[in-house]
């Protein structure tokens, strides 16, 4: 008698490939959301296949600060209550979630699309520096705020910008140490981040 296990229909195979290949899925996890999802209603499913296809049909990057956003401009620059002589550089769009949660920074953002990392080959000329630059020549920022991971590649970049806009006469500070050295900031509590931003420090 044959052990093999009975061979699973190719849809319900595929499905559990693709969750898989998504990160903190694991293949156990990615069976699990499989067999819920055949077993959920059709139209919950449906619901779930269109959030998915329009996350990439419908989104676009803000021509202003290059947040994800489904207008352009985002929300966020869009509004005029918000401090326009402050920018918070980040690493990620993923990055702003957790600083917006805090509720205590009213300024704009900068999303850098990642950081230097020599290693894996990537330099200035990979981020969104120079778009950076450009929103700083109109005068009226008047402080930066460097929001990059408190990591190896996080330092370098935040230091690396500091050299960069230290001569356009602007203040650049950077979130106080309350941020755990290697940690990421997607990951950072609400009380820790606001303590962060209201004790930054200048670079």
């Amino acid at each position: 008698m044959s052990t093999e296990l009975m061979p699973t229909a190719e849809p319900i195979a595929k499905l559990i490939e693709e969750l898989n290949k998504l990160p903190g899925i694991g293949p156990k996890s990615a069976q699990r959301l499989t067999y819920y999802l055949l077993r959920a209603p059709a139209g919950e499913v449906a619901a779930l296949a269109d959030a998915i296809k329009n996350l990439k049909e419908k989104l676009v990057l803000c021509s202003t600060c290059l947040n994800i956003t489904d207008s352009d401009p985002c929300a966020i620059c869009r509004n005029e209550e918000r401090d326009r002589t402050k920018i918070c550089i980040v690493e990620e769009p993923i990055d702003i979630l957790p600083l917006e949660r805090t509720k205590k920074y009213k300024g704009l953002y900068h999303v850098l699309y990642g950081v230097i990392a020599p290693t894996d080959g990537i330099g200035p000329d990979e981020l969104k520096v120079k778009e950076l630059l450009s929103r700083l020549n109109d005068g009226l920022v008047t402080e930066v705020i460097m929001a990059t991971n408190p990591n190896l590649e996080g330092e370098t970049t935040a230091m690396y910008l500091q050299r960069l806009i230290a001569p356009l006469g602007i203040r650049v500070t950077r979130l106080a140490r309350g941020l755990p050295y290697g940690g990421d900031l997607e990951y950072a509590d609400d009380v820790t981040l606001s303590r962060a931003l209201e004790g930054r420090q200048e670079m």
